[in-house]
């Protein structure tokens, strides 16, 4: 068993864009206009289009407004600077799977242990099954609502 989840992490980690340490994932519900600007295959017109649509709930919102004019690939390209947080304990299957590099093994996991009372919670969790970096930037993806 441990096998296959060793197995898994490693083909997650190989899966996943790099992230550089420098590069902060931005919410596009709080990003400035210039800040959208400078995300990979934003043009104005879609930068204009994700301010107009504010505030965008989930991360399939902005996947609706960028679908229009962007390919999946782009898309995923996208996703790895510029993300709408997710509840991780109310997000989708299809939220949870817009993040790059994201399988439904690993979606699954997410889901495995809500609720989640505290990200301190979901690093340990999902630290059993990928490495402190992998942990590191999918927290940079999600977060647990106050109580």
């Amino acid at each position: 068993m441990r096998f296959v989840f060793l197995a898994f992490a490693a083909a997650l980690a190989v899966a996943a864009p790099a992230h550089a340490a420098d590069t902060a994932l931005i919410n596009p519900n709080t990003a400035t206009e210039a800040d959208l600007a400078r995300v990979p295959h934003l043009t104005p017109a879609l930068v204009q289009a994700i301010i107009a649509k504010r505030p965008l709930e989930t991360p399939q919102a902005l996947d609706a407004v960028l679908a229009k004019d962007l390919s999946a690939d782009q898309r995923k390209q996208t996703y790895s600077r510029m993300f709408v947080p997710l509840n991780l304990n109310t997000a989708t299957l299809d939220d949870i799977m817009l993040i790059p590099g994201m399988s439904r093994r690993m979606a699954a996991e997410f889901r495995e242990y809500r609720p989640y009372r505290s990200i301190g919670q979901f690093r340990h969790e999902i630290g059993k099954y990928v490495d402190k970096t992998e942990v590191k930037r999918l927290e940079s993806y999600v977060f647990v609502p106050a109580k």
